[in-house]
């Protein structure tokens, strides 16, 4: 039998307990070209709770009824396919909230493995989260050597990757996080400009003191009041990648822009939204900088972990509370013996930060 989440209620505002349902159902035998995998690692992103809503998204919202969407990281179990034998180590992008997964092999991902790396890392700095920083930065926002970035969230999965690769392209960098702890973690260990606590200080002075010159680029995951403060600072020819708006996703109200929207014509901003599935092409490349700049030091992570498939709903909420540090992870089974990263990485210390 199979354990899974599945969709009872559209969350009005925080998810709560009732609005999922465990349920257990049998697994069908394999076709022809599939694989049964054992799902070991489900990424928690704040895009879960808008593919628990109606509102317009860039893929179907999950149905009632239907199992949870998520990314997982899992173990083929079966296979009736060519392409993978039992033991394999792959990606699921729609594993889901399941302890099993059944699906054509065309779907999955062999995951390349490397060494001194843990699994977890291939939904995290090594996975689509270390995807969406590096083009999100680099495709968007177009760092030069000497401009001012402006990360919001900057302390968590994606944001504190960025901020670390425009430390690595000469830029000046300033995180937006929340809490002291955070704000030392981003500037002290991952070598930020400055920090600014949006919990404790108000931003938009903050950022005058910070920014005198104005901001030159924003990585923006909040979106709301945290967003205009930066916008309305923003430089001539100033770049946005918008890669998300957490502070809205509770709400199913429209989502209010920026209020000078006027700063776009006189300041000839560039705004661009974007997700990771724009960018898949560039995987290859990026995993390859991710993990040289991993094994030189210039890079480092943290991907926290949860344990078990019942606290999944639970936890979905630390990504709006922000009781997490870093990426936020549920670890659904054990790991197998071997599931360690073989691919060696390029010499140095390989230095993280894992809790």
């Amino acid at each position: 039998m199979n354990p899974s989440w599945v969709l009872k209620h559209r969350p009005d505002g925080e998810v709560q307990s009732t609005d999922l349902e465990m349920v257990e159902s049998p697994i069908a035998p394999l076709a022809d070209d599939q694989i049964l995998m054992k799902n070991i690692y489900l990424s928690l992103d704040p895009t879960n709770r808008v593919w628990m809503s109606s509102r317009d998204q860039y893929l179907p919202p999950v149905g009632i009824g239907e199992v949870m969407r998520g990314v997982t990281v899992s173990v083929v179990e079966d296979s009736t396919s060519s392409r993978f034998q039992p033991g394999d180590t792959v990606l699921l992008g729609q594993g889901g909230w399941q302890l099993y997964t059944a699906c054509d092999a065309s779907k999955a991902t062999r995951i390349r493995r490397r060494d001194n790396i843990p699994l977890t890392a291939a939904l995290s700095v090594l996975g689509t989260t270390g995807l969406t920083a590096y083009c999100g930065l680099l495709d968007v926002c177009r760092p030069n050597s000497g401009e001012t970035l402006v990360v919001s969230a900057g302390a968590g999965a994606v944001g504190s990757i960025v901020g670390q690769i425009a430390k690595i392209k000469g830029c000046r960098v300033i995180g937006i996080a929340g809490g002291p702890d955070k704000c030392r973690w981003i500037v002290d260990d991952l070598g930020f400009d400055g920090a600014i606590d949006y919990k404790s200080t108000d931003v938009g002075d903050a950022l005058d003191r910070l920014c005198p010159d104005g901001v030159d680029m924003n990585f923006e995951n909040v979106g709301g009041s945290i967003m205009d403060a930066v916008f309305s600072r923003m430089n001539l020819n100033g770049r946005m990648a918008l890669c998300g708006m957490i502070s809205s996703y509770n709400s199913e109200d429209p989502v209010a822009g920026p209020a000078d929207f006027g700063r776009v014509l006189m300041k000839r901003l560039t705004i661009q939204g974007f997700v990771v599935l724009d960018y898949l092409s560039r995987a290859r490349e990026a995993y390859a900088d991710l993990a040289a700049w991993i094994g030189s030091g210039q890079l480092l992570w943290k991907d926290h972990v949860v344990h078990g498939l019942d606290v999944a709903p639970e936890a979905m909420n630390r990504l709006f509370s922000g009781n997490h540090d870093g990426k936020l992870i549920v670890q659904l089974a054990d790991e197998p013996s071997d599931a360690t990263f073989l691919q060696p990485l390029p010499a140095g210390p390989g230095k993280r930060g894992q809790p």
